[in-house]
């Protein structure tokens, strides 16, 4: 499994550093209470991206109905749709800090292959093997006990996962790695772990929590952004820079190590690349000036229509600029008379436009996953197959 890290790339430095200083960036861009709703949001996105780099095309409005606990009759779907909230829920905990501590640890990862399969339907807890066409059972939080090939990689002999585990939290949480070679280790790990394929079924889901994790931990990743996007519509890209790190040292000119450096180094930059991609994408998504005249304009479009009460827009727009407020300006908001504004105030809330967590609480923007579209553009793409 050697090496553990990339050596000697000026590249991997800066695009760590870039990422590090348009993270910090793109945290101070929104309102903290605006954030903590776009977070469910991207919660919600990234499980959608995940579920396709499995091969598993759950649409946005079905990932909402199961939010909502409202599943489909069709079992297939239903599945999909359970899948979906295990992931989300398992995210949810990792973002309120209520995982094991830290995150580079055997115990981490065993925790959300736990949280995450004992949530999932009986029928998504059997794989079988291609060539006997025998049927096992995935049993949560356990290692792999089998040997497995994934493609043309052949990872190690279930004996060895615990000892390369050991290894693998050793080399990532060293007290000699510097902050700008943590960043860098969240790329090497992602390919590491992946290469080792502790579990039976689910590394991939696990892996992507897992570097979603460790990035919040540094400080970088946060409730505004998510890697997944990118690397599931870059996905051949992806599988190509992770087979290209499986393999075997090429030459005395390659490290020191039984794996390619040089495969290493090159799916680092492709990883740091993605992650620095997809904050530049939130950044942009997320300005300020730019989702006010977004909101706008579909306001304005669903007044005309007679979908949208007239006075909504100066609601909807301080609930974005200032993160929430009290039930209580409505009228100053809207200029209209008490009983009137608060006709409108309830009927974005019954919209699901506005949120509130009880009839006395204050109010902020909600996001119903029917105006994602047109509030923020792009955030969830189609498969193009």
């Amino acid at each position: 499994m050697e090496p553990m890290l990339p050596t000697g790339s000026v590249a991997l430095e800066n695009l760590a550093t870039e990422l590090v200083a348009k993270a910090n960036a793109l945290a101070g861009r929104v309102n903290p209470i605006l954030a903590a709703g776009i977070g469910n949001l991207v919660r919600s996105m990234n499980c959608y991206y995940s579920n396709l780099i499995e091969g598993h095309h759950t649409l946005p409005i079905d990932i909402d109905r199961a939010l909502n606990g409202d599943y489909a009759q069709e079992p297939q779907c239903r599945n999909l749709q359970l899948e979906a909230r295990a992931h989300i829920e398992v995210q949810r905990l990792i973002d309120q800090e209520q995982a094991p501590s830290p995150v580079a640890s055997i115990e981490f990862i065993l925790w959300v292959h736990e949280e995450f399969c004992r949530r999932l339907p009986d029928e998504l807890l059997w794989v079988e093997n291609p060539e006997t066409h025998e049927r096992l059972r995935v049993v949560p939080g356990e290692l792999r006990k089998r040997q497995v090939k994934v493609g043309r990689h052949v990872p190690i002999d279930p004996d060895d996962i615990a000892a390369f585990l050991n290894r693998f939290a050793q080399a990532y949480n060293s007290p000699m790695l510097s902050e700008l070679r943590r960043v860098i280790g969240v790329a090497a790990s992602h390919h590491r772990l992946l290469w080792i394929h502790p579990f039976l079924d689910g590394n991939g889901r696990v892996t992507r929590l897992f570097s979603h994790a460790w990035l919040r931990e540094l400080g970088i990743g946060s409730d505004l952004w998510a890697v997944s996007r990118g690397l599931a519509r870059r996905l051949d890209e992806y599988k190509s820079m992770l087979a290209v790190a499986d393999q075997l040292r090429r030459g005395d000119l390659d490290g020191r190590g039984n794996l390619t450096q040089q495969g290493l180094n090159q799916f680092c930059e492709f990883f740091l690349a993605t992650c620095v991609d997809q904050v530049a994408f939130m950044e942009s998504l997320l300005e300020p000036a730019e989702l006010l005249r977004r909101i706008e304009i579909w306001s304005e479009e669903e007044t005309r229509a007679k979908r949208l009460l007239r006075g909504s827009w100066p609601l909807l727009k301080e609930a974005v600029v200032a993160g929430e407020f009290s039930r209580g300006r409505a009228a100053e908001l809207t200029g209209y008379e008490t009983r009137r504004a608060r006709t409108v105030l309830n009927t974005l809330i019954g919209q699901g436009y506005l949120a509130s967590k009880g009839p006395r609480d204050s109010v902020r923007l909600g996001f119903p996953a029917t105006i994602i579209d047109r509030w923020f553009p792009r955030l969830y793409i189609a498969p193009t197959n």
